[in-house]
């Protein structure tokens, strides 16, 4: 218990504030990046390292090449941020784009951007390839006491617990400059994961981190905010039969192994996702009905809300497949901006029978590179179903879509599998694709058979 407290300690000491501002030393022994120094208020911001695709993966199509950086810090004032690097940052563009946020070019290898307040931003010099990913975070509220026995404790330093398990009533913190190497398991009720820490699943090969996925949640009240996830090896968050979920300012640092899915809500209800940046190999989030046990199969009422997105291979978001649940259902995807992708990023392909109905999409804008496909809404089999039949698709809004940036087909696409297993209702409001506004004679348009009632307002 007295390293606990001595822990504690450190902390308010080594959290020099200017303002409002709020810096965390880095541990001594973690290994910072090279790229980019960072400063704030007077102050020098730790600048830590991700990695892109390892072996066997590396070196393929959507190897962004090595390593990205990303730091963190608190502010609930207007600030400006100093960046120097060694690297040329002439052509630097920050995404995604916000009308208060704004840069300076001083020289070469210096800019100075200016936040509001709190902010996530991608600066880059060279568009995908090594990145720094700036986090300014809200000041922390209510942190927990280090002696208390309902809260696992980690203290700024490197810590390595591997397997974290919480039951219920109980907090896992991780303080700012804390790097946790491990996994958690978090079964019961009323569960909180937060802090400024990281945790960090890169010491482990592909799938075969210490638990089957980095946070694996079973429960309902549980609430996720503040950390950061580094280096997943496999999916990252997922809640599993659970109820009442919120995961709010959650910055995911994936893209070192495929299959490192962001966050998963798989049969679980009342899903928050909030205020998050996700940057991931594979789907950034992956609803799914995996489970079919006694209870609630469903994924209902699922909210993904204010969250900045980037996948380097997969889709944004990926509704319907391995799907065992009747339905999929009340699904809210609003406020987001997709700042890179690589395939389809919304595909909605249920099957096993299941509903996939009640989605609105509203109030998105994705930078675009030229990418084939921008929806597609299909029933389907495919080799992760058991029932081989295809599902159903109703009741799908998407408004106020705006795709700018590279020229590029964004097509999008609607087809339903036969007359029982189809696609209908759909609703296309102010979807502007480059400057055009999709309607029913679109060339980007394709709608199949068994398609019915879609509409654009």
């Amino acid at each position: 218990m007295k390293w606990m407290i001595f822990s504690l300690v450190v902390v308010i000491l080594a959290r020099p504030t200017y303002g409002e501002v709020v810096v965390y030393p880095a541990p001594p022994d973690e290994r910072l990046s090279g790229d980019y120094n960072v400063f704030v208020a007077g102050q020098s911001v730790p600048v830590y390292t991700a990695r892109t695709l390892d072996p066997p993966f590396a070196g393929k199509q959507w190897d962004y090449g090595g390593p990205y950086s990303f730091a963190n810090f608190d502010t609930d004032e207007a600030v400006e941020v100093r960046i120097t690097s060694p690297r040329n940052l002439a052509n630097t563009v920050i995404r995604p784009t916000y009308p208060d946020v704004t840069m300076r070019v001083v020289n070469e290898h210096e800019v100075i951007i200016s936040l509001p307040g709190p902010r996530k931003i991608s600066v880059e010099p060279e568009g995908k390839r090594g990145p720094l990913l700036l986090f300014a975070n809200p000041p922390e509220k209510d942190r927990p006491k280090p002696d208390d026995p309902n809260v696992v404790y980690f203290g700024p330093g490197v810590h390595k617990p591997e397997k974290i398990v919480l039951g219920s009533q109980q907090t896992l913190y991780l303080a700012g400059g804390a790097v946790v190497k491990g996994g958690v398991l978090a079964q019961g009720d009323h569960i909180r994961i937060m802090g400024r820490g990281i945790l960090d699943g890169s010491d482990w090969e592909w799938r075969k981190g210490p638990t089957p996925t980095v946070i694996s949640i079973r429960g309902s009240d549980v609430e996720v905010s503040g950390i950061t996830v580094r280096g997943a090896s496999h999916w990252t968050i997922v809640p599993v039969h659970s109820q009442r979920v919120t995961i709010r300012n959650v910055k995911i640092c994936g893209g070192r192994v495929q299959n490192d899915d962001g966050i998963n809500p798989c049969n679980s209800q009342d899903v928050l996702i909030t205020d998050c940046f996700i940057r991931s190999d594979d789907d950034c989030v992956a609803m799914k009905g995996l489970e079919f046990v006694e209870g609630n199969n469903n994924v209902e009422r699922v909210r993904v809300e204010n969250c900045i997105l980037w996948c380097d291979r997969a889709r944004i978001f990926l509704l319907g497949h391995e799907s065992r649940a009747p339905f999929m259902r009340d699904i809210t995807l609003t406020n987001l901006d997709i700042i890179h992708f690589s395939m389809t990023p919304f595909l909605f392909e249920p099957g096993e029978d299941m509903r996939l109905e009640n989605v609105v999409v509203d109030n998105v804008r994705i930078h675009g590179e030229g990418q084939a496909e921008l929806i597609r809404l299909r029933p389907v089999v495919n080799q992760y179903m058991r029932k081989k039949t295809p599902g159903f698709v109703s009741n799908v809004t998407f408004r106020n879509v705006t795709v700018y940036g590279a020229p590029g087909p964004y097509r999008v696409q609607l087809h339903g599998a036969d007359a029982e297993h189809n696609v209908k209702d759909v609703t296309f409001e102010n979807v502007v694709i480059l400057g055009e506004r999709l309607d029913k004679e679109s060339n980007r348009l394709e709608i199949g058979n068994h398609v019915e009632a879609v509409k654009f307002q």
